[in-house]
């Protein structure tokens, strides 16, 4: 194997090294963000359920219209 073709090979394996650095950075950011939406989905929810479980005992007719 020439010299010239062996400095090819490393240089390309290198450049592979630093891309796949960088595509598990990404990745790694991305379950970062998807686990915060996860987390703010289920918040979002509960929240969601808690404003109909109030809203479940009260009678429409008992409420005052918006101009009183």
């Amino acid at each position: 194997m020439s010299e010239e073709r062996f400095i090819d090979m490393e240089m390309r394996l290198a450049h592979q090294d630093q891309l796949l650095n960088q595509l598990n950075d990404v990745v790694t950011e991305q379950q970062s963000k998807i686990m915060q939406l996860e987390a703010l989905c289920k918040s979002l929810i509960q929240r969601v359920q808690s404003v109909g479980e109030g809203m479940s005992g009260e009678s429409p007719g008992d409420e005052r219209p918006p101009h009183y």
